[in-house]
């Protein structure tokens, strides 16, 4: 894969990296996973077998070096993201479900590494929140990635007046925009709104086991598109124009309808209720203790608790409950 990306044009191959016990609570990997794209029993099986080591990250690092395209991943938890910065890769992306992980957020803003941060699942107060946590780490060498967490996403919901939306609240902030859609016209309508950083999944076959080879480009359509970027025929456009070159199709305008809020949508729901992080107990907890950041961390659960975007806001509150190392904190639990 990495091969043929470099061969039919892109610029950088990216890739996830997880620590699971990082990012899952034990109960999230033990629950039971039997959809017809899973690879284990259990959704930590599935994943485990999914999951690169380090010593194979090297690996592909290297080779991606050899052939002469950038190579890097998305975080997906503190330990994953001081893997990455070992490596030196030329940058580090934040994925979807750490947009609201302030903690994550943090300590990636203090890295002296530029990142991307996708924006999937999240509301417009939730993207301030991510300027703001850049903004008061001094931190400017960062993109907004416009990004829809349904797979694939559908026309309608793709949104793509966002990428306006975030280009005139964030004038000094790279907007990118990181496509779950089939096909490739909306990709190519987003880059005419002024998209400047595109990211697409790629696959050898859309037809193979997993269900992100349902969303992803094959070689042939991902190389079109990536001509037709770089040729520069493709430069900013009002809606209209942009229906005029790319052609006036129902897709094309369900994609571009005005927006003027990013609200989270129904069809990310899904996505939010299996990966979006909550609040967990970093040690056994009892009841009275006025919690402190060495209390708690966020990870993937299960059941979902208190959302992660809430971290800052239990600091402090008293536990009515004793809760467990490595379960979510619920509201039942804390005196607010």
């Amino acid at each position: 894969m990495i091969f043929e990306a470099k061969r039919i044009g892109c610029d950088c191959v990216k890739f996830q990296k997880s620590h699971l016990t990082s990012k899952f609570t034990k109960s999230a990997l033990d629950r039971p996973y039997t959809s017809e794209n899973s690879f284990g029993g259990t959704y930590g099986d599935h994943k485990e077998y999914l999951e690169f080591n380090e010593e194979e990250f090297g690996d592909l690092q290297l080779y991606a070096t050899q052939l002469g395209i950038d190579f890097t991943a998305s975080a997906m938890d503190e330990d994953s993201l001081n893997f990455l910065y070992t490596l030196n890769v030329p940058f580090i992306k934040i994925g979807s479900g750490d947009a609201n992980n302030a903690l994550l957020l943090r300590k990636a803003a203090k890295m002296d590494i530029p990142l991307v941060v996708s924006t999937g699942m999240q509301t417009s107060e939730t993207i301030k929140k991510i300027v703001e946590i850049m903004h008061n780490n001094n931190k400017t060498n960062y993109a907004l990635m416009h990004c829809v967490s349904s797979y694939p996403t559908e026309p309608e919901d793709c949104s793509l007046k966002i990428i306006t939306l975030l280009k005139d609240l964030y004038p000094n902030v790279i907007i990118g925009y990181s496509g779950h859609e089939k096909g490739i016209e909306i990709t190519k309508a987003a880059v005419l709104l002024g998209a400047r950083i595109i990211e697409r999944h790629f696959t050898l076959d859309s037809n193979q086991k997993g269900s992100d080879h349902k969303c992803s480009l094959e070689p042939e359509e991902f190389e079109h598109l990536i001509k037709e970027v770089k040729s520069k025929k493709l430069s900013t456009m009002n809606t209209e124009q942009i229906l005029n070159t790319l052609g006036r199709t129902k897709a094309l305008e369900m994609a571009l309808k005005d927006v003027n809020i990013r609200e989270i949508l129904p069809s990310e729901m899904q996505c939010k209720m299996k990966l979006g992080k909550s609040i967990v107990a970093a040690r056994n907890l009892k009841a009275g203790v006025s919690l402190t950041s060495r209390d708690i961390c966020i990870k993937v659960s299960e059941p979902n608790g208190i959302s992660a975007e809430y971290f800052d806001s239990v600091l402090g509150k008293s536990l009515l409950c004793d809760v467990n190392n490595d379960s979510p904190l619920m509201y039942q639990n804390i005196n607010m």
